[in-house]
């Protein structure tokens, strides 16, 4: 995609007047278009197959296949789009397990239409996006201990990346890290782009988790 060209943007809801409202939203903005509708799971992964949308919105509740199990499928083929999930739900095992799945970001549906519109983008830019709310719910519940998964190791990272990792877990973008280790931001994008590999990781809301849970970063660390 060239920089001219929009951001196409497939919309995945069981509710027709909430894709007509993210429809109505995404119209109205330059550099955004709608690429297709979607009102079940199994729709979703086949409309991520045939229209190719950058960004995805999903709602995690709909009928035949839900939007974690679609997640899943789409990211099964390990191509576009770049997932937002998109809920009224603020159970935490869906946050995690939404991520896992390979979702590149979890919003609530009474997000501001605003902040919406900057999920979109900061995903396609291959940023993570976790709102504020959902981000504490998540590391409350890695606190907790709620996590499922066997804690991942960091053996195969140098301390270098472990650092970076460690920045990543906060919350910080390419930019942010250079400044806070004296690099560019060229470097530090190699670093995120090797530490993904390494943890076979598809994205850095992926690394967010990662970090928690190597226990490489705590909640209440962050500034």
């Amino acid at each position: 995609m060239t920089e001219d060209q929009p951001i196409r943007v497939a919309l995945a809801d069981d509710q027709a007047l909430i894709r007509a409202g993210f429809r109505a939203l995404i119209d109205a903005e330059d550099g955004l278009e709608v690429a297709g509708e979607a009102g079940t799971g199994r729709q979703a992964v086949e409309l991520a197959r045939t229209a190719a949308p950058d960004v995805m919105l999903m709602d995690i509740r709909m009928p035949d296949g839900d939007g974690l199990e679609a997640t899943r499928e789409i990211a099964r083929h390990g191509a576009l789009p770049r997932i937002i999930i998109l809920t009224t739900f603020g159970l935490d095992e869906y946050i995690v397990e939404a991520i896992r799945a390979g979702a590149a970001g979890f919003l609530v549906k009474d997000t501001e239409p605003t902040e919406l519109l900057h999920a979109i983008r900061a995903v396609h830019d291959g940023d993570a996006l976790l709102s504020p709310p959902v981000t504490r719910r998540l590391l409350d519940f890695l606190k907790s201990g709620g996590d499922v998964e066997p804690p991942r190791t960091l053996e195969q990272l140098t301390e270098r990346e472990k650092e970076v990792l460690a920045l990543v877990g906060e919350g910080l973008n390419n930019a942010a890290i250079a400044a806070k280790l004296y690099i560019t931001p060229l470097t530090a994008k190699t670093h995120v782009s090797r530490i993904m590999g390494k943890l076979d990781c598809r994205d850095r809301a992926q690394l967010v988790v990662a970090a928690y849970e190597s226990g490489l970063v705590r909640p209440g660390w962050a500034g």
